[in-house]
């Protein structure tokens, strides 16, 4: 027996150095395992933390975004709005300018011929003033007199009527209060109430505007 315990003895004591050194160096080893597992969790929670970081900051830029676009898309309705009411002003300026400039064309000689109205007035009254008994052969100045003012009359309605300027002559028509000025009323046998009896003086329209009613004479009930 007290061989076998001297021979255990014996195969120990080469051992006994390196459990001593295992012993010293296990501490360590320990101390970088736990710095190694608390690194790893450190590093996790960091990654986490930066993927948070992330999810947070693309939704608060895309929060912004949305808003800057709403604004611009708001900025934008109201200047295509604008741009639209000045184009539609525009075009009624430019219509009404048009219409102006045609009015002008068609009515700025209107004072010209209501001055030429009353030498066809004149003209008028003289040919109907020359008795048609003395209008004969053997009377050829007064006959060419009136040949002569009868001639300048047709002309001159001619060239009314080339400009736009028409005769009103309405025996026997409706009273239009717009066309006709009534002078008197009068109950006519044998004519319709409110028809014009008697011109008392010749009107005239230019291009489909009154320039001066005709005075007339109305018909009334009896």
């Amino acid at each position: 027996m007290a061989a076998v315990a001297q021979c255990v003895r014996g195969a120990l004591r080469p051992r006994l150095p390196l459990l001593s050194v295992a012993l010293r160096t296990s501490p360590r080893l320990l101390c970088a395992a736990t710095q190694q597992k608390n690194t790893g969790q450190n590093l996790e929670e960091d990654q986490s933390q930066s993927q948070n970081e992330q999810k947070v900051e693309p939704s608060c830029a895309e929060k912004l975004l949305a808003e800057e676009k709403a604004k611009l898309e708001e900025q934008l309705k109201e200047v295509t709005d604008k741009y639209k009411r000045a184009l539609a002003d525009a075009e009624n300026i430019r219509q009404r300018s048009q219409k102006l400039v045609e009015e002008a064309k068609l009515y700025g000689i209107q004072s010209f011929c209501k001055d030429l109205l009353e030498v066809a007035d004149i003209l008028e009254k003289a040919t109907e003033s020359v008795p048609k008994e003395e209008i004969k052969d053997d009377n050829p100045h007064l006959k060419s007199l009136y040949e002569g003012l009868v001639m300048t009359e047709v002309q001159i309605q001619k060239v009314f009527k080339k400009h736009g300027l028409l005769r009103l002559n309405p025996v026997g028509a409706k009273f239009d209060p717009y066309e006709h000025e009534a002078l008197f009323h009068a109950p006519v046998e044998g004519q319709e109430p409110g028809t014009i009896a008697l011109v008392s003086k010749i009107g005239y329209k230019l291009h489909g505007r009154t320039l001066r009613p005709a005075l007339v004479g109305v018909v009334k009930d009896a």
